[in-house]
């Protein structure tokens, strides 16, 4: 565990603008969950909802809302946004890691022709490709490989064994976790005389400014052009982005999530884990996307959809409510087969009688 730097509550107060309710010469050691408290330790509780987890709370202190009125004698601290606020804290406490001293270390390989900017760190075994450019204080962490031609922007910070192939652009004060591989080759084939064909996959990926990319998540390069990833946008790990896709700014795309080709999304969307986007689809801006929702069509602006087909949120979610009654409407169903059958069996008799 990382061990954090302490801070007195008049410190917490001053730094998050609350109001203390107990003594502020009490020293803060770690920031935890609720349910991992104790003394020493601050936590926070958000909303009236959570209030009920606080019965063997051994915090000392907790960052709470305005109209926090629950019985205690830890201390609190009252704040209009508990959750942000207790994460302004966690920052506070939290040491910065440890960067990459500048240097080049020397196992490293750089190719003829490239071009490194001002404090550079490059870590053991990374492999850099000719004719790239790498701006100032970037951060290259061990066994990265950077084919030719390119291009990373200044402040950008590569982990362990990622790999970015020939021709990509990347942006300024990007993250690259460990495992990402940029610009490998498309999803790209086709049947001919019965045999399967490659196509060529001859664009490469664009990565805009302050951008991150989780681990092991992959974002391949296009046929033609580039596949493109929007100012801001985070993605987290193992996301699979296919050639030619175009995500847009400040977009936020959660695990396992496959982005199938030629697909192009809005700015600001929420994607949750395990989404399936099929090609060719648009999804507009600031559209959510729900956990494991099949997009199999173009999704408009300011929408939320779930479920396979993904339909609008509520109607995927009145649809699941009736598919939950199928087995007793079945039985009741076949009931009413039995009782139609009696009634139409004794007509018949009743009608003979005539």
């Amino acid at each position: 565990m990382i061990e954090q730097k302490s801070l007195t509550l008049n410190q917490i107060c001053q730094l998050t603008k609350g109001r203390l309710s107990g003594d502020g010469e009490t020293v803060i050691n770690r920031t935890v969950r609720l349910d991992e408290a104790k003394p020493g330790d601050i936590s926070f509780i958000a909303a009236p909802k959570y209030a009920k987890n606080l019965e063997n709370c051994q915090a000392t202190a907790l960052i709470v809302y305005p109209e926090f009125n629950v019985p205690l004698t830890t201390n609190l601290i009252y704040v209009d946004d508990p959750f942000s606020s207790f994460f302004m804290v966690v920052q506070a406490m939290t040491p910065e890691m440890e960067p990459l001293q500048p240097g080049i270390h020397p196992t490293a390989i750089i190719g003829d022709g490239t071009t490194l900017g001002k404090n550079i760190a490059i870590g053991p075994y990374v492999i850099i490709g000719k004719n790239c450019k790498i701006a100032d204080n970037v951060q290259i962490y061990s066994g990265t490989t950077i084919l030719n031609h390119v291009d990373i922007g200044g402040n950008t910070r590569i982990y362990q064994n990622v790999s970015i192939r020939e021709g990509c652009v990347i942006g300024e004060r990007v993250i690259l976790h460990a495992g990402a591989v940029i610009g490998a080759d498309g999803f790209g084939f086709r049947n001919v005389n019965g045999k399967i064909q490659k196509i060529p996959q001859l664009g490469y990926v664009i990565i805009e400014d302050d951008v991150e990319i989780g681990a092991n998540t992959c974002v391949d390069r296009a046929i033609f052009g580039a596949t493109r990833i929007g100012k801001g946008s985070k993605l987290d790990n193992l996301i699979q982005v296919a050639h030619n896709v175009v995500i847009g700014e400040n977009t936020v795309i959660a695990a396992q999530t496959g982005i199938a080709g030629s697909s192009q999304l809005g700015n600001g969307v929420v994607i949750a884990g395990q989404v399936g986007i099929a090609d060719h689809i648009k999804i507009g801006d600031s559209a959510i996307l729900a956990a494991q929702a099949g997009i199999t069509k173009d999704v408009p602006p300011k929408i939320v959809v779930s479920g396979y087909p993904a339909r609008e949120h509520f109607r995927a979610k009145r649809e699941e409510a009736v598919i939950r009654k199928l087995p007793e409407l079945a039985k009741l169903l076949s009931e009413l087969k039995k009782k139609v059958a009696e009634l139409e069996s004794t007509t018949i008799k009743i009608s003979s009688n005539f």
